[in-house]
């Protein structure tokens, strides 16, 4: 029999109740999580637990995996070859009718009118005073179908409620879609050999629609990683089991296995995480995002008053890296940690990991404007106070 168990690090873990070789943990307490309609295994789900799955986290109401018993080899793996990734909790958001296209430029604040069919942009979503709600990838199938592929938030309704409000001619539902990952140096090779040299000549964030031997798929070259990768829309949640065996299977040369978007690497590349890294009042430029902001799309896109207004009296945050002293793994608990200047609270650490290539713990610093690269800062950990140093993003 097996249960969900969380350990003190705020991670859920499978173990087998019965297990005779199962090593008393030191860890506690603990406690279990029964199933329930309120949360969701992904078509993948069976097949990480066969793959060796160790903990997990929720997301979007789903289970999300994020270790498979060897934390170090799988950054590793993410670094020098080719991981495989259970990420179906990444929902699709489809929109779907005549004013779809219209849906989606008032939804984000990224400007969509020279967005091809077949290309697909990040877009930051941003509620009526620019705070950041969720920074999904769309994808363009036409004028009349659109999806926007999210992080962890309730966007589903926030869509339906903006195309109410503005009686709009389409439709906003959740399809039968799940992604896989192939993330690392090696993972164009993986997938050109699963599906053809064809996946060599997609652009970053284009995609196609195919099949592998009756499994439909969307295929973007994608991914929550900075070495490269692709991303397996499937089509078809009852062949999650088929598609993860046959990527498996291809990249058995290659030196593939199992992995998640939870390793050092997602902070070292500097990759934000809205709603880890993010509050209720963050807006796009405070954590880099600028860049994915058109403040000329019409005034009625949602937020993009309020982000004008911003930007005309300046900026009031801004995210940098921090690296802090020591050399002993200390990952964050689920508060963000305060940061302090001579004594003057400025701002917060809002994710903490060990760096295996720096052999360091860092983070992100969510601080104020003023504060600048190579400030000597003191975070207030659980354990204590600990020195460090700021620093642009990304750290490599």
């Amino acid at each position: 029999m097996t249960h969900w168990i969380q350990d003190g690090h705020g991670v859920v873990s499978t173990k087998n109740a019965h297990s005779r070789n199962r090593q008393p943990r030191p860890r506690a307490p603990m406690f279990s999580i029964h199933p329930t309609a309120r949360l969701r295994p992904s078509p993948f789900y069976e097949s990480a637990q066969a793959a060796g799955m160790t903990s997990a986290s929720i997301y979007n109401r789903m289970i999300l995996p994020t270790s498979y018993g060897d934390p170090e080899g799988e950054y590793w793996r993410i670094l020098n070859s080719v991981s495989m990734w259970d990420v179906g909790v990444q929902r699709q958001v489809q929109l779907s009718g005549p004013d779809a296209l219209k849906l989606a430029q008032l939804l984000t604040v990224r400007d969509l009118s020279n967005c091809a069919v077949g290309q697909g942009k990040y877009a930051p979503i941003c509620n009526h005073e620019g705070v950041l709600l969720n920074d999904p990838v769309v994808l363009k199938f036409s004028d009349e179908l659109i999806w926007f592929s999210i992080a962890d938030s309730d966007i589903w309704y926030w869509a339906k409620a903006i195309a109410a409000e503005r009686g709009l001619r389409v439709s906003v539902s959740e399809p039968d879609v799940s992604p896989l990952a192939v993330q690392g140096p090696k993972a164009e090779s993986v997938v050109s050999d699963l599906l053809g040299d064809w996946v060599k000549e997609l652009k970053y964030f284009w995609f196609k629609e195919t099949e592998l031997a009756g499994i439909p798929l969307v295929v973007q070259r994608s991914g929550w990683s900075k070495q490269g990768g692709f991303e397996l829309y499937l089509k078809d949640g009852s062949k999650g089991a088929e598609l993860w065996n046959r990527v498996a299977e291809a990249g058995q040369p290659y030196g593939i296995g199992p992995g998640a978007p939870a390793t050092p690497e997602r902070v070292e590349s500097g990759l934000v995480s809205v709603g880890g890294d993010t509050d209720d009042s963050t807006n796009p430029f405070e954590v880099r995002l600028g860049n994915f902001v058109n403040l000329d799309v019409p005034d009625e896109v949602v937020g993009v008053q309020a982000l004008r207004k911003i930007v005309a009296s300046g900026v009031q945050r801004h995210q940098l890296g921090v690296v802090l002293e020591g050399e002993t793994a200390k990952p964050m608990g689920f508060a963000w940690e305060s940061i302090e200047v001579d004594g003057q609270r400025v701002g917060a650490m809002t994710v903490c990991v060990f760096s295996p290539r720096l052999a360091k713990n860092i983070g992100y610093a969510l601080v104020d404007a003023s504060i600048k690269p190579g400030a000597q800062v003191c975070v207030r950990r659980a354990d204590g106070p600990v020195s460090g140093i700021l620093q642009e993003l990304p750290f490599f």
